[in-house]
């Protein structure tokens, strides 16, 4: 299984994916996400489940990595930009933006694509996806943790796509 990404080239995320783009939530969190594409997912893959996520963020966070995108159910093997926002057809979890260090944003608006917006240096963002036997048993707002729950014994197959962004 493979996964590109016209938003990022030469490993380097576009600009409108995070806190230089343009979109922004009420809270000025980047709300564009990034599209991608999902190629040779094995036979028997039911569904796409993603986990986005900024390691690098530890130092800043005090020790965890930074969530920025939960998708679960995608039933489909391209998602286009911006389609957070828009798309209906799949679930998402709660980003990190949910948490103290971000502010306590509520859990509504935290369920979508929350951008980069890293504040010390440039971070490498990881884009990790799932091929997944199943439709997952997740409900809109699920947390990291229950997501891997949900696909522990289903994953067919993973791939993660790296980027880096500065702000």
């Amino acid at each position: 299984m493979k996964v590109t990404s016209s938003g990022i080239i030469d490993g380097v995320i576009q600009p409108q994916y995070g806190g230089r783009g343009t979109q922004f939530n009420e809270n000025n969190i980047p709300t564009y996400s990034l599209p991608f594409v999902v190629e040779d997912a094995p036979s028997g893959t039911a569904s796409i489940a993603i986990v986005l996520e900024d390691k690098d963020a530890c130092p800043v966070t005090g020790g965890f990595a930074w969530i920025h995108w939960l998708a679960a159910n995608i039933t489909r093997f391209e998602i286009k930009d911006n389609e957070s926002q828009t798309a209906t057809d799949f679930i998402q979890g709660r980003n990190s933006w949910t948490s103290i260090q971000g502010g306590e944003q509520s859990a509504e608006l935290s369920s979508y694509y929350g951008g980069m917006t890293p504040p010390d240096q440039p971070h490498i963002y990881e884009l990790h996806v799932y091929a997944v036997d199943k439709l997952l048993d997740l409900r809109r707002g699920f947390l990291l943790n229950e997501l891997h729950r949900e696909m522990d014994g289903h994953i067919l197959a993973e791939y993660t796509l790296k980027g880096i962004y500065e702000n």
